[in-house]
């Protein structure tokens, strides 16, 4: 069982609907040694599918609308980040400490895109804020990489030795990761049946009406809730006033979204008018992060019963790593793939951070299908996802048939020649925006969302 029908059964779908997806197989889409082009479509039209099954539940269709997952369009998606510009102007992707660096015996990457990362990174090696690359480069080259990896994390800062797959299956928290399932999913009490009132007229939008409590950063969370917005939802994203996020990374995932900032300590009252009014609470922090505040799984559901509550980690909630921070390119440094993608001079990298935006569509998917199931049997519902579970099968589960038990494209496969068929510009609060559509394509579906992304914090913490 391979692809989206693996990722399907993994979110208890039913086989039958997996017929109603077709694919556009397109050459030199997401280049890689491993399948990131066979992951990546399969992310896609797992949420594509489970927004379909939503959306006829909703109109009361006699059938689940046909799903189309295109290759160039997915592609285009996965670095949505490198296709934005502002104004004509395209972002910076990483910021100078974020990188590979050549280590006494190894290899470390480390990120440090945020002010804070940066300064913990040169707090643990010693060097005041004014040092430079090649100032890092110095200390680095003197130290081995687990050293350079234990020194910076026990500083709060981000360090991870490159390893061989080999090596990172020998890793405590690899057996933890693949003593897992690809969703995590699951009922929190017999909160009565889900009542989905019914959408009519224009677009099929699955989740209008919603209510998404966003509270997530970077990627992988941002693309999920981004994904829910296109689909409907009203989504409300919320981070704390001294934590800003940065500008263009915000843009790029704000689409068809509202933002707002909020203490938890000082803004209680606030945050929980918004919380008793959600549907769905989406959370992007390292695990516990925020259990302190009341917003466990177990917590949520019990304040506010029939919620969904969808979690987003680096390592997964478990293992030794279970309470580290991480990102993409960190994971893909642990787990192995910067070393197949690289070469014995050199490690490598992902051509998207896949395990990023491919963990965000599967998020969608497996929140859209909690709703589908409460209309059905109640209860409140979580969900988990780990970037380190993705990449384990990306590594290790996917190989070929990604199209097993899906109906196939007549034209067969054709060239990804370029993006432009699935980039679109807007004018909004951020200024005139080049932009990649979203991916999840079906009969009936939205084609674009229905605002653009405005400034950080820039809107009320209110629900529409």
């Amino acid at each position: 069982m391979t692809g989206i029908k693996f990722a399907w059964s993994a979110l208890d779908g039913d086989p039958a609907l997996l017929a109603r997806v077709s694919t556009v197989v397109r050459r030199g889409a997401l280049e890689a040694r491993l399948p990131v082009r066979e992951l990546a479509r399969a992310c896609v039209g797992t949420c594509a599918l489970a927004a379909a099954e939503l959306g006829a539940r909703r109109a009361g269709l006699p059938e689940v609308p046909a799903v189309h997952v295109d290759d160039g369009a997915v592609a285009t998606a996965f670095v949505s980040e490198r296709h934005l510009l502002v104004d004509g102007r395209a972002p910076v992707s990483f910021a100078p400490l974020s990188r590979f660096w050549r280590t006494g015996d190894g290899w470390v990457r480390t990120h440090a895109n945020y002010p804070h990362h940066r300064a913990r990174l040169l707090g643990a090696l010693g060097l005041a804020e004014g040092a430079t690359v090649d100032d890092v480069a110095g200390r680095l080259a003197e130290r081995s990489a687990p050293e350079v990896e234990d020194t910076v994390y026990s500083a709060g800062g981000l360090a991870v030795a490159l390893r061989s797959a080999k090596e990172w299956a020998g890793h405590p928290q690899a057996a933890a990761v693949a003593g897992r399932p690809l969703v995590e999913r699951g009922r929190l009490d017999a909160a009565r049946t889900r009542v989905l009132t019914p959408v009519d007229g224009g677009p099929l939008l699955p989740a209008a009406g919603l209510r998404v409590l966003d509270l997530t950063r970077v990627i992988a969370g941002p693309v999920a809730t981004r994904t829910l917005a296109l689909l409907g939802a009203d989504v409300l994203r919320v981070d704390a006033p001294q934590l800003p996020e940065l500008p263009d990374q915000h843009a790029d995932t704000g689409f068809g979204k509202r933002s707002a900032v909020l203490d938890l300590v000082a803004d209680r009252r606030a945050f929980e008018e918004l919380l008793a009014a959600a549907d769905v609470v989406v959370t992007g922090y390292r695990p516990g992060a925020l259990d302190r505040f009341g917003l466990s799984p177990e917590a949520l559901a019990e304040r506010r019963p029939g919620v969904v509550v969808a979690q987003l980690s680096a390592w997964g909630a478990y293992g030794p790593w279970g309470g580290r921070r991480g990102f993409d390119s960190l994971v893909q440094v642990a787990t192995g793939i910067a070393a197949v993608e690289g070469a014995p001079e050199q490690p490598g990298a992902l051509p998207a951070q896949a395990l990023d935006h491919g963990t965000g569509y599967l998020l969608a998917a497996a929140v859209l299908r909690a709703l589908t199931e409460q209309s059905y049997e109640g209860g409140s519902r979580f969900v988990r996802l780990a970037l380190a579970r993705t990449a384990a099968w990306l590594t290790d589960g996917i190989t070929h048939g990604m199209t097993e038990g899906i109906a196939p494209e007549p034209s067969g496969e054709v060239p990804y020649d370029a993006p432009e068929p699935w980039l679109a510009e807007a004018d909004g609060r951020l200024g005139r925006l080049r932009y990649a559509l979203s991916p999840v394509s079906f009969a009936g579906g939205p084609a674009d969302w229905a605002r653009p992304p405005g400034p950080w914090g820039g809107d009320a913490a209110r629900w529409v």
